[in-house]
Formats: C-alpha cells, sequence, structure tokens
C-alpha cells in the first residue's frame, strides 16, 4: 500500500516530537487525504477552507498557525498566496526518515 507509506512515515517521524498536538495530525491527515484525492500529486495547490474542511477545524488562526508549524518543523514545505483566485502550494517531502527532508524541486 503505496499511498499509506507518506501517512506511516509520518507518524513515525512525530513519535518523539513533542511539538506536535493532534491539530499538526489533522491537518497532515487532511493535507494527505486532498493529495489522494488530485491523484497524489506533488506539490498540491490547496485554499485554507478545503483543508480545514477535511479537518474539521473552524478557526483560520490554528489552521495557519499549524501550517507555519508543520512548515518551520520540516513535516511540509508551505507557500502561502494571498491572492484569493489561486491555492497556497503544499510540497511533501519524498522522505520523513530522521527529518532529512528532501523535497521535489
Amino acid at each position: 500500500m503505496e499511498i499509506l507509506k507518506p501517512l506511516s512515515d509520518f507518524f513515525k517521524a512525530i513519535e518523539n516530537d513533542y511539538r506536535i498536538s493532534i491539530t499538526h495530525i489533522g491537518i497532515y491527515v487532511a493535507l494527505l487525504q486532498f493529495r489522494v484525492d488530485k491523484g497524489f500529486v506533488n506539490p498540491i495547490q490547496a485554499y485554507r477552507y478545503e483543508i480545514m474542511d477535511i479537518a474539521k477545524i473552524s478557526s483560520p488562526k490554528t489552521y495557519y498557525k499549524c501550517m507555519r508549524e508543520l512548515n518551520e518543523y520540516g513535516y511540509i514545505k508551505y507557500e502561502s498566496t494571498r491572492k484569493r483566485n489561486q491555492g497556497s502550494t503544499i510540497y511533501f517531502p519524498y522522505s520523513l526518515s530522521d527529518l532529512e527532508v528532501k523535497f521535489p524541486k
């Protein structure tokens, strides 16, 4: 099950990461689901409301905080956009092993 590998890798990577909360996990899983729905492409372009709906998060402030932190911690690469007609770009690393994160170009 190649589709489950990114999820499994994520859970292994966060096993000892005290900074990760249930909200981070919910958003990451929502991002993976969105990615699967789009044909498992990398990167994805998504609007905030699309991910918030999947993750069952109602606060934009919480969403932006968790996305920023997932980016800072190296679990994703998040490029926010201020354009209303364009979604933000989210890159997934090729591997989360030992957080030696390598992103697609």
